[in-house]
């Protein structure tokens, strides 16, 4: 959807047209539910915060004022509602990947498994290892330093969209990609 579309599609849904609202749904709804995703790695959580960011969205479009992109817009609702989702998170304590079984202990993890590495055992372990060393460096980052992150590289937003995103500036997104960055490589020193 090219950009003159998409504002008259929210004009018509500023003015009350469902129709309209429904099409710029549709045209971003598989991004705010992988973002979410990405960022809570919960389906349940995921699929709540892709529910409540469209409702937001619905009940504020009338305020929105053409600033930034719609897209922009939608993803800065959807971050904040992921940040204060993982503040919550902190606050109540994080399941552990590693549970209790009759036969010991097993990490959850483990069960997703990287098809290439299948036929290496010794890179299939190495994987593990790194895997896992990454998920404990990624809950230890602060939840702005890990959203900026996995914004940033697994989403592959640009430093400026990822400001307009957070409600912040270019530079205060790339000081804390650089915060996160270097919490990371010294969490996987030994692995590179």
């Amino acid at each position: 959807m090219d950009a003159a579309d998409e504002t008259e599609l929210i004009r018509a849904a500023q003015a009350g047209d469902k129709d309209a609202f429904e099409q710029l749904i549709r045209a971003h709804d598989q991004s705010v539910l992988r973002l979410a995703m990405n960022l809570l790695r919960s389906p349940d959580d995921a699929r709540d915060i892709y529910q409540e960011t469209f409702m937001r969205a619905f009940r504020n479009l009338p305020g929105f004022r053409f600033d930034c992109s719609f897209h922009t817009w939608l993803y800065r609702i959807a971050t904040n509602l992921c940040l204060d989702q993982m503040r919550k998170k902190k606050v109540r304590r994080e399941e552990s990947a590693v549970v209790a079984t009759h036969e010991g202990e097993i990490d959850r993890m483990d069960s997703f498994t990287e098809e290439r590495a299948e036929t290496d055992p010794q890179r299939s372990l190495f994987s593990g290892q790194v895997r896992r060393r990454v998920k404990e460096t990624l809950a230890r980052l602060t939840p702005r330093e890990r959203m900026v992150f996995e914004l940033r590289h697994f989403d592959g937003m640009r430093l400026r969209n990822i400001g307009e995103a957070l409600g912040t500036s270019e530079e205060a997104a790339k000081n804390c990609l650089f915060r996160a960055t270097q919490k990371m490589r010294a969490a996987l020193g030994d692995f590179v």
